[in-house]
């Protein structure tokens, strides 16, 4: 009997194997669309979930700094003292700092990586830090050596950091020559009335050091912005006299530092919701303006758990601010700093209702402002942000300048708040502001000017360019000529994709302000993003995430085909291109009437072609694949069938 049975099993599995051999072989799948582009498990630092782990830990340091500045030799010479506290669970032998000056230097890797022609980031050869009376304690003793490497400095310590909240003490002096062209993102700028010192990347700051890749020290070289951990920083600048001094934080000696006449001004802006003058345009540079006549003026400011600080100073501003709403409880001063070259309805004198506007929307939006002041700074920069304070172009006007403007505060969410780096991942900061950028714009005076994403459509020259890169890329790789798609506009379609056409707003709203609250003041990591979103939305999309974020594939859908069958329609869609998305299909009837369909992204699991049966008695006039044209479609021409 037991043998009868295994010649009955031998002989039906002999069959099956027969019958399956005649069946055709199946095309393949596209389940490649559909997997992971990366490892995403979860681990004790980081979920799967994407949030922060139990054992989540970041670094900090606290600075103390003072600087003096030399408007005769364009010098800053000064001091500085940092806290470093070490969170993480392993010792630290030494310490990493960024002397980010030294990339104005002729030697610099950022100097020799430059094509011959330049680029945007050009910058002087004269600059780079001179660095003395070096200390570094830990653990009880202290040591006086480092050694410097282009933008980087390593600090040797006789003993390690202590694991899970040592601490270590960072002293030097240091100096170095303020550059005229500081890479567009600071330097000076001679006006009629002094010179203008837009000063950014000022004091030596410690690199990041994290459970992902331990100390990040990639050097400073141009297109590559900034990782940085949080702390409190307490910071004085003093400047020539008849200086006016803005910078990250809140000023500590106002009556010190102002006229009578200024505080009360600055005291009325501080309730008012329209634009009022702490210097008007008329008092620049007349005596009536200092609160003394020569020598020097010493300016101190205070900003907690931020990851940066700048400063502004010049003989030449004009000063004006206005309260900013932030929330039922809280206000701030929205202030705009500028020469009289860039006064004028059409320019700067409505920085800060620009200014305002911005912070306001974001601080409703998407999470609460955190700083007390928004100060917009007229420079030699085309753009760009630090915690509480903007550099824009004091060439700006209408549109130009509310673009920017908006562009540059809105930096505050992503990177500042959001603290990804910038260094690598450049899309999570240029590429989300620039998609928040697009609703606030929007919304500012109920459209007063046009969203700089516009149509997510007009990405389509660059999207079948032969020269395209990836999103993915890393900044200071990237063609400066593709690095606005790849880090800016190509990212912003993507969320406004994700928002407006495959998740809807309420769930994506929702999940991305979860983001934003989660990640506040921490480092997250595109696999963290990527998580969050999925967990958040209770949605996988990583063949989204693999094919906009990653690489250089496309979208291009199109209705192949509508035949008549009994009692409806077949309808016959195609994924000509490599991205796969959910079709929503307008459909329009001989009659006027119109039905929508929705198709999930699935139906592309199988392969490129999909046949959708529409029950009706009816006769079809046309179907057309996203009719408000919500998707990056790179073929516009097979989007529609009409009969």
């Amino acid at each position: 009997m037991r043998n009868f049975k295994s010649f009955f099993f031998i002989l039906t599995m002999l069959c099956s194997f027969v019958t399956w051999a005649q069946v055709p072989e199946a095309k393949e799948n596209n389940q490649h669309n559909f997997k992971d582009i990366m490892y995403r498990q979860g681990s004790a630092y980081r979920t799967a979930s994407g949030k922060p782990g139990s054992e989540y830990w970041q670094n900090s340091a606290n600075y103390t700094i003072e600087v003096s500045l030399d408007d005769k030799t364009h010098m800053i010479t000064g001091n500085i003292e940092i806290e470093y506290t070490n969170n993480s669970p392993e010792s630290l032998d030494f310490i990493w700092l960024y002397l980010e000056q030294n990339r104005f230097t002729e030697d610099s890797r950022g100097i020799l990586t430059t094509p011959m022609q330049g680029n945007r980031y050009n910058g002087d050869l004269e600059g780079g830090y001179t660095v003395s009376n070096f200390s570094a304690k830990a653990n009880g003793t202290t040591s006086n050596k480092y050694l410097i490497n282009d933008t980087r400095m390593q600090v040797f310590l006789d003993k390690p950091v202590k694991a899970n909240g040592g601490k270590a003490t960072v002293k030097m002096d240091f100096s170095y020559k303020i550059p005229v062209e500081g890479m567009d993102r600071m330097g000076r700028l001679d006006v009629e009335q002094g010179t203008i010192y837009a000063l950014a990347q000022w004091f030596p700051k410690v690199a990041v050091f994290d459970d992902v890749v331990g100390w990040n020290t990639d050097p400073y070289l141009g297109a590559g912005e900034f990782y940085v951990d949080y702390g409190n920083y307490d910071y004085k600048i003093t400047a020539p006299y008849n200086h006016t001094v803005v910078g990250s934080g809140v000023l500590q000696n106002p009556k010190e530092v102002l006229t009578k006449k200024q505080l009360k001004r600055w005291e009325k802006a501080q309730k008012s919701d329209e634009t009022v003058y702490i210097i008007e345009p008329d008092e620049v540079g007349k005596k009536s303006s200092f609160v003394k006549n020569n020598g020097s003026l010493t300016w101190h400011f205070k900003m907690d758990n931020t990851r940066d600080v700048a400063f502004a100073s010049s003989p030449a501003f004009i000063w004006d601010a206005a309260r900013m709403n932030l929330s039922k409880d809280k206000t701030g001063l929205a202030q705009s700093v500028y020469p009289k070259e860039s006064d004028g309805q059409e320019a700067w004198s409505r920085s800060t209702e620009y200014t305002k506007a911005s912070v306001e929307f974001y601080s409703k939006n998407y999470f609460e402002y955190p700083y007390v002041n928004a100060i917009n700074v007229a420079a030699e920069v085309g753009g760009m942000e630090y915690p509480g304070v903007s550099f824009c172009s004091w060439k700006s006007k209408g549109s130009s300048l509310w673009g920017v403007t908006d562009h540059e505060f809105g930096h505050n969410w992503f990177p500042m708040i959001v603290g990804s780096n910038e260094r690598r991942y450049a899309w999570m900061d240029e590429g989300f502001n620039t998609f928040i950028n697009h609703y606030s714009t929007l919304a500012f005076n109920d459209g007063e000017y046009p969203s700089r994403v516009g149509s997510v459509r007009i990405l389509k020259s660059y999207l079948t360019n032969e020269k395209r890169e990836g999103i993915d890329n890393y900044p200071d790789v990237t063609n400066l000529r593709n690095l606005g798609y790849t880090a800016y506009y190509k990212p912003a379609a993507g969320l406004i994709m994700l928002r407006e056409y495959i998740l809807g707003e309420e769930r994506f709203d929702y999940a991305f302000k979860s983001y934003i609250k989660t990640w506040a003041y921490k480092h997250p990591q595109p696999s963290d993003f990527f998580n969050h979103m999925e967990n958040a939305t209770g949605e996988d999309l990583a063949w989204f995430w693999k094919g906009w974020f990653y690489g250089t594939d496309n979208i291009d859908i199109a209705v192949k085909d509508v035949e008549k069958k009994e009692n409806g329609y077949l309808i016959k869609v195609e994924k000509v291109a490599e991205i796969p998305m959910p079709v929503k299909l307008l459909v329009k009837m001989k009659d006027g009437s119109s039905k929508l369909i929705d198709l999930p992204v699935e139906i592309w699991q199988r392969g490129d072609t999909w046949e959708h049966f529409m029950a009706t008695n009816g006769e079809i006039k046309s179907v057309e694949f996203d009719p408000q044209k919500k998707v990056s479609d790179v073929d516009g021409s097979n989007d529609r069938w009409e009969k």
